[in-house]
């Protein structure tokens, strides 16, 4: 991770971390980069944004930027972060900016850069923005005359996306009784179309974003408001997505959540089942819950690990051609259909299962035990001392051999603090806690521990 640029963009306050001046930057520097860099005089940078209020703002600003760099920036106005990767890559653009905070409260937000087939931004270009925004260069050849590039409104790119979403879908989805969470996001207005044209009876909540509700209390970090509805209404299934909808969580009929893990997990057996899973593997981070482990394991599916960030799921199925991957979060991709998570594939692809086994979702879900864990963070003096410190890595091997089969433990670092994340999975919350105490009691005996946060 840069100084600016996470695994996720560049996120922060909006009018604090990140203001209209970076904005601006990051429009000179990419217009500039695509454009006269390279000779050309025909740069396009397609951006789309989220809800919140901030994103005018930054919308504006980087268009701006853009143009006075020489480059025509192409606007998408209000949709998800898997539109601007499907616009980018189809309608080949030399990258796409996605405004969005993703989960975050609306006073957050982010930049999300996006290279031409659609997928994360290069480290190495990410670096060389970082250091224009630094000051090096100190300033960039501005476009004079005809060279000055254009700002076009590009609405019709959202009806691609939309038409794409629903040709993907292999049968109606008439007679099922969906509820969708949006989150007073993205997902506000694509949502409703792609189920409504898919024949679906369609019920929708937290779609009326006002710029400063996103996320406040819905969508797929407060999927409670959702579990009601379902249940209230007597819905067949219910999706809720996040701010910018590349992610999504889903409730069955009863009204329980079906998180990433079980997404991924129906989604697979699915498709092996069909001779459709062509690697048999799910790429999973290392958070993935120790249940979906146990229940591929029975069904016969391989699965990589890598470290926390869709980015690196991505990264992995791309190496390695695998179809399925993603988080517990809800984070999914599928590879064939998308270079990113997209909340609204999940869910079309999750709709398609349940239609053609004509299973109801809890059903589906049940072959996934998901296994009681506890995660505590610890404030330490040195995170990779404590990591490799000899008192503390045998901890973590005991607790390791003593769990076996029935369980695991995971230490890992924070990118953002000097936290160390110390996690148990285990057969019940007390061997759990059990565990994870063990490994903490041996970084205080070993000198390293300050504090465990609350």
């Amino acid at each position: 991770m840069g100084k600016y640029f996470g695994t996720d963009g560049f996120r922060g306050m909006a009018g604090r971390e990140l203001n209209a001046e970076h904005a601006f930057q990051i429009g000179r520097f990419l217009g500039w980069y695509y454009g006269p860099r390279q000779n050309r005089s025909d740069a396009r940078i397609v951006i789309g944004k989220d809800t919140r209020r901030s994103s005018y703002m930054f919308e504006n600003a980087l268009a701006a930027g853009i143009a006075a760099s020489g480059a025509d920036a192409y606007l998408l106005h209000v949709t998800t972060t898997p539109c601007v990767s499907f616009i980018t890559r189809t309608e080949r653009f030399d990258c796409g900016v996605m405004i969005s905070a993703s989960h975050n409260p609306f006073y957050d937000n982010g930049i999300k850069l996006m290279n031409g087939d659609g997928e994360k931004m290069d480290d190495a270009l990410q670096d060389e923005l970082e250091r224009y925004i630094d000051g090096e260069p100190a300033t960039l050849p501005w476009a004079v005359r005809d060279a000055v590039g254009k700002t076009i409104d590009f609405y019709s790119g959202r009806n691609r996306y939309i038409g794409y979403l629903t040709s993907l879908a292999t049968r109606s989805f008439e007679n099922h009784k969906v509820g969708l969470d949006c989150a007073n996001g993205s997902a506000w207005m694509i949502g409703r179309a792609v189920f409504d044209a898919l024949g679906a009876k369609t019920y929708v909540i937290n779609d009326a974003p006002d710029g400063v509700n996103i996320n406040t209390g819905c969508g797929s970090t407060h999927i409670e408001g959702l579990r009601a509805y379902v249940r209230e209404n007597k819905l067949d299934v219910g999706f809720a997505f996040d701010g910018d909808a590349d992610r999504c969580l889903a409730v069955d009929e009863r009204g329980e959540v079906v998180d990433g893990d079980k997404i991924m997990y129906i989604c697979a057996k699915h498709f092996k089942d069909r001779g459709q899973l062509y690697s048999n593997t799910v790429v999973t981070t290392i958070m993935s819950n120790f249940g979906l482990y146990k229940a591929l394991d029975r069904a016969g599916i391989a699965y990589e690990k890598t470290a926390v960030g869709d980015r690196y799921v991505y990264e992995n199925m791309k190496a390695n051609d695998h179809l399925i991957g993603g988080e517990q979060s809800g984070h999914i991709i599928f590879r064939k259909y998308a270079h990113t998570g997209d909340g609204l594939i999940t869910a079309i692809m999750l709709m398609g299962v349940m239609i053609e086994t004509q299973l109801p979702l809890s059903v589906l879900a049940a072959a996934v035990t998901s296994y009681p864990q506890v995660l505590k963070n610890v404030v330490v003096d040195d995170k990779d001392g404590t990591m490799n410190d000899p008192e503390v890595r045998k901890a973590v091997d005991d607790c390791t051999a003593a769990l076996g089969d029935n369980g695991r433990v995971l230490l890992r670092k924070s990118g953002t603090e000097p936290v160390l994340r110390v996690m148990s999975e285990a057969g019940s919350d007390e061997v759990c806690e059990e565990m994870v105490d063990a490994i903490i009691a041996a970084m205080e005996r070993s000198g390293h521990l300050i504090e465990v946060k609350k």
